[in-house]
């Protein structure tokens, strides 16, 4: 379950150890063991709302999609982050480098 769910055991233990469980954890419970708990909760889910899930390859909603295009958003954000940090260092070492070559300069000049 954990392996199908990409979380830890603790964390499948702990849900088994809870009094309640959301809703949405219950849904993607039955989608990886691929069951329909429309029947042992009826007043959570109605039968159609697992007959929308293709269990090879998960549910058939948006959320998959949205969830790429979050991740695809924050990678791209981080790679440019990370390339205005190299930029910013870049430049600090070439002014670094500039000082004190220009200090070099002087002290040869000085003697």
């Amino acid at each position: 379950m954990a392996r199908l769910a990409k979380v830890n055991r603790r964390s499948v233990y702990y849900w088994f150890n809870q009094q309640y469980l959301k809703t949405e954890l219950i849904y993607q419970i039955g989608v990886h063991i691929k069951h329909d708990f429309s029947v042992e909760f009826p007043h959570l889910f109605k039968p159609d709302d697992f007959a929308q899930v293709d269990y090879q390859r998960g549910p058939k909603s948006g959320n998959e999609l949205s969830h790429q295009n979050e991740v695809s958003y924050w990678k791209d954000k981080y790679l440019e982050t990370l390339e205005k940090y190299n930029l910013l260092l870049t430049k600090m070492a070439e002014k670094y480098t500039a000082e004190i070559e220009s200090e070099m300069k002087n002290r040869s000049d000085q003697k």
